[in-house]
């Protein structure tokens, strides 16, 4: 798992230091940094995943598209590096990137992997000096890490049947979460993420129940194309109807399928990044992926949320409140444009009564906002 994530002269950071928990929320103004966190843990994976012995972090891929070295630098700094720092229990790795301005990847100048500097030219695997002493478990959840985009696929007629080794995760847009759902429908998810309600431990049955308890009466059906690498996907909302096309039904089933199926097929010590789950979701769909996301992390899957939806905070707090996830396994960051004035990151602290000791400016305000000014108290 991992506990901390250090930037240096990445993107709109000249420096960053974030301690991460099992539940970390990441919420903010616009163009504040929120996305560029989990951007600097999907290159890692991405170039991990698709460049196993690559001395060059990849920065275009087909997971993530960020441009060049003068895109990911940055500006203020006007030099050719950044650096990304990761503590994994209780180890530490930090990466030194350099590149002209105008190129698509970087070479790894420098490599520190606990307190040992590996300078260029290195030999790497995985990013990684390939040598035994260095743990395994930070390459493994990097190249097993899931991260859903805000910008998910729609509704489709059919989607592509993937092999196991590239369909291993739902994918950057969700595009093979249908995969995967079909060729793991049979396997077991984690005990601590089975729901009562349904007493068949497999992936196929608790997602259909899960996706029940966001939309009443929901029923799936996912089946092979005859002599085709293919599946398609029906759905049913309602006893009293068929089995109908996903463009046939409500939006927001399809944003939140790939969430749930990524979420329940993902194992101990996994890593999750997801970019607004509560994308064309009802408030209280939202609120109730709060809750859900809380429970995936307290079954040890290690969840990283971007949000702007109070609902979904107010479902984390509920959760806390429950006593089902400890305090201490939530950490929550809000992120604000870079001024001399005020710090870039401001971390409310949650109780176990689900209270934060501190509300910032701008932290899920705005509905007390309006209110007063309806009031004519502003």
């Amino acid at each position: 798992m991992l506990n901390s994530l250090s930037l240096k002269y990445f993107k709109c950071f000249e420096s960053l230091h974030l301690p991460l928990a099992p539940l970390t929320m990441l919420s903010g103004t616009n163009a504040s940094g929120k996305s560029s966190v989990l951007q600097a843990l999907g290159l890692l994976h991405q170039t991990m995943r698709e460049h196993e012995w690559s001395t060059r972090l990849m920065l275009n891929g087909k997971s993530i598209k960020l441009g060049t070295v003068l895109d990911v630098v940055n500006e203020s700094q006007g030099g050719k590096s950044f650096e990304i720092g990761l503590e994994n229990n209780e180890h530490f790795y930090s990466w030194k990137f350099t590149g002209e301005r105008n190129e698509l990847s970087m070479a790894v100048e420098q490599v520190l992997a606990d307190k040992e500097i590996h300078e260029y030219p290195i030999f790497l695997q995985c990013l990684l000096p390939p040598q035994e002493k260095f743990p395994k478990s930070l390459q493994h959840c990097l190249i097993g890490l899931s991260y859903i985009t805000a910008e998910r696929i729609g509704p489709r007629e059919i989607y592509p049947l993937e092999d196991k080794q590239i369909a291993s995760v739902v994918g950057f847009m969700g595009e093979y979460a249908m995969s995967l759902f079909y060729s793991r429908r049979d396997e077991p998810i984690l005990d601590e993420l089975t729901l009562e309600t349904e007493s068949r431990n497999t992936l196929f049955h608790q997602v259909t129940t899960r996706m029940q308890q966001f939309f009443p009466n929901c029923l799936l059906a996912v089946e092979k194309v005859q002599n085709a690498n293919a599946v398609t996907l029906r759905l049913k909302t309602s006893n009293e109807t068929e089995f109908h096309r996903p463009i046939n039904v409500g939006f927001g089933l399809t944003q939140v399928l790939p969430i749930v199926i990524a979420a329940l097929s993902a194992q101990k010590e996994d890593i999750l990044l997801i970019e607004n789950p509560e994308v064309h979701l009802h408030p209280a769909g939202q609120a109730l992926m709060g809750q859900f996301l809380a429970e995936v992390a307290s079954a040890g899957v290690q969840v990283i949320i971007e949000t702007h939806s109070d609902h979904i905070l107010n479902g984390i707090r509920r959760f806390v409140k429950s006593g089902k996830i400890s305090p201490e396994q939530v950490a929550l960051h809000f992120f604000r444009a870079r001024s001399a004035d005020t710090a870039q990151v401001v971390s409310p602290q949650i109780n176990a009564n689900g209270d934060l000791d501190c509300s910032p400016d701008g932290f899920f305000d705005q509905f007390d906002k309006d209110m007063n000014h309806f009031a004519g108290w502003d």
